[in-house]
């Protein structure tokens, strides 16, 4: 049994070891020694001069014969490594011509190649130091990365959830205008954190690139018959007017009874793309679309344009009364 006193393991070497130019030498001189004998009883005439002569000659020759075939194995393998190391030199240049096509092709088309790079590094850099959790939350993150921008080849992207980052983000390329209708589902949204972040976006879009906002508020009919809610409402449009944005209401009819989303709301970036919230009829399950086909786009562009022109000015919040005098 393996590792066993006195017993060699697996792969163990036993014996003398005899280096090769000492066997080689070992096999000559026994060539040697049997061609000489063999000479000897082939012809007995002969002097020993010519008898060693030629048992010299075949000696070196099985000597030579020896390095031959050495040289030969040893030429075999070395043939073998420059093919190895050839194909694996051409893989090597293929895949980097792939990835400088790829970049040439990012460049051309007016993406930023920085970022890519950058994100390549990034990763490369969690696979060697990170920990397993840290690999799989990269790597999660650049799979959802690589839907995203996958999807928008077709000029569309979906969420399973509600998306405040696709939100922000957009606000803070947009150039010309943003449209945006609200309804009730997210009217709370602005009591919330998330909330600040967003309105930074549009403050920050409309002084530095003269971004036009507009914001429809969407009410229902028991809502706009509730003092205390309305109150609360003239309040949020005050404020949201402090900010330059420019804000209009629409009362929606009451339903007796709903079928589908109980909510859209749709946030129309430059007329070229729109961001769309839909949610169940308990105002819950968000699901967040973006669209930049162009039809559908101009559609919902016309949409709101219309719902704009039927829509109210909010009236100013009364002012508090003032303190009688003592």
């Amino acid at each position: 049994m393996d590792g066993e006193p006195g017993t060699p393991g697996p792969g163990t070497r036993t014996g003398v070891q005899i280096a090769p130019v000492v066997l080689k030498t070992l096999v000559t001189v026994v060539v040697g020694t049997v061609a000489y004998i063999v000479t000897n009883l082939i012809d007995q005439s002969q002097d020993e001069l010519w008898k060693l002569a030629m048992s010299i000659v075949i000696g070196g020759s099985a000597l030579i014969v020896q390095y031959m075939v050495d040289f030969e194995k040893r030429l075999g393998a070395v043939e073998a490594g420059q093919r190895t190391q050839t194909r694996e030199l051409h893989d090597h240049y293929t895949r980097l011509s792939d990835a400088a096509g790829l970049l040439q092709e990012l460049d051309e088309v007016g993406m930023s190649t920085d970022d890519v790079k950058r994100l390549v590094k990034g990763a490369t850099q969690v696979g060697l130091h990170g920990t397993d959790l840290v690999k799989d939350f990269a790597r999660a993150e650049i799979k959802s990365l690589a839907s995203v921008v996958t999807d928008l080849t077709g000029r569309t992207a979906h969420w399973q959830r509600d998306n405040n980052e696709w939100l922000i983000g957009l606000t803070k390329i947009a150039r010309h205008t943003i449209d945006a209708t609200s309804s009730s589902v997210d009217r709370p949204f602005w009591d919330t954190d998330p909330a600040g972040p967003y309105l930074d976006a549009q403050i920050e879009a409309m002084r530095r690139r003269q971004v036009t906002i507009r914001r429809l508020f969407m009410i229902r009919a028991s809502e706009e018959r509730d003092e205390q809610f309305m109150e609360r409402f003239r309040d949020l449009c005050q404020e949201q007017r402090d900010l330059d944005i420019n804000v209009r209401f629409m009362v929606l009819p009451e339903q007796r009874r709903r079928t589908g989303p109980a909510t859209r709301d749709v946030v129309i970036f430059d007329h070229a793309l729109c961001l769309e919230y839909t949610t169940d009829n308990q105002g819950g399950n968000v699901r967040t679309r973006l669209d930049a086909i162009t039809d559908s786009v101009g559609d919902e562009v016309s949409r709101f344009d219309t719902l704009w022109a039927a829509a109210r000015e909010p009236s100013p919040s009364p002012a508090p009364p003032a303190p009688r005098p003592h």
